[in-house]
């Protein structure tokens, strides 16, 4: 009741538990996973291709994807070998109508964990073009910023870097804010014109570019560039149309 934002057409919060204290008074709900996985989505997506979202980065998720007829992505970033993984680059070529199982711990715990509302992929690649598809809602708009775990109790870590992506999102679209969802939007408009550095400069980038992936961080904060709106459907995340469909 106190916390579920629900007298404001625009909401924000952290995390699967912010999730489900919003869930009940929502009509759609964003999932914001900033570095990596809705930047991912959104990549695989436009090309064309059906993620799946998986919690697990065990022995389930290959036998999840044998049932799906999918390929199964690499829960980790590899330096070597190629293939798919969390790195949006490793997902620049990937084929239409390609079927991937994306394993994450943050944004797919999310992405599974919404019942039956109507759920998208957000990130700053994709924030204006995915606020006019969440117009037609109006009102009971939840935006969730995933954050991260710490690795030793996982308890949640909130990352800037999603706070920002949900926060372009939130600035992009029309209705009234709860203070949460106008705290995300402000600190939008204060890093704008500088995302990448403020990117590569949070916890979450430093590890990337340290790892050697700086080109997914330059991917996650170019904003705007994608006009992509991954939504999930049957499992599935994959490219909404105008018509309120979405790819087979």
């Amino acid at each position: 009741m106190y916390y579920d934002q629900g007298s404001f057409d625009i909401r924000c919060e952290w995390g699967l538990e912010g999730l489900q204290e919003l869930l009940p008074v929502s009509r759609a709900v964003v999932v914001v996973d900033v570095l990596s996985f809705t930047t991912s989505v959104d990549v695989a997506s436009a090309n064309g291709a059906l993620v799946y979202p998986f919690r697990s980065k065990d022995q389930s998720a290959a036998a999840f994807a044998r049932s799906r007829n999918a390929l199964l992505a690499n829960a980790t970033r590899a330096f070597e070998g190629g293939g798919y993984s969390l790195s949006p680059s490793s997902l620049l070529d990937i084929p239409a109508g390609t079927s991937l199982v994306l394993p994450s711990p943050n944004g797919s715990t999310l992405s599974l964990s919404t019942s039956d509302t109507p759920t998208y992929a957000g990130c700053l690649r994709n924030a204006t073009a995915l606020a006019g598809v969440l117009r037609q809602y109006e009102t009971g708009i939840s935006i969730i910023a995933a954050g991260e775990r710490w690795k030793q109790q996982q308890t949640l870590r909130p990352a800037i870097e999603d706070l920002i992506g949900a926060g372009a999102v939130i600035h992009a679209l029309e209705g009234t804010r709860s203070p949460e969802a106008e705290t995300a939007a402000r600190v939008f408009k204060a890093f704008r014109d500088d995302l990448e550095s403020v990117l590569g400069g949070s916890g979450s980038g430093k590890e990337l570019i340290g790892r050697g992936f700086p080109e997914d961080v330059r991917l996650a904060a170019a904003l705007d560039a994608s006009r992509c709106v991954p939504v999930l459907k049957d499992g599935a995340y994959r490219a909404y149309h105008p018509t309120g469909s979405a790819d087979a």
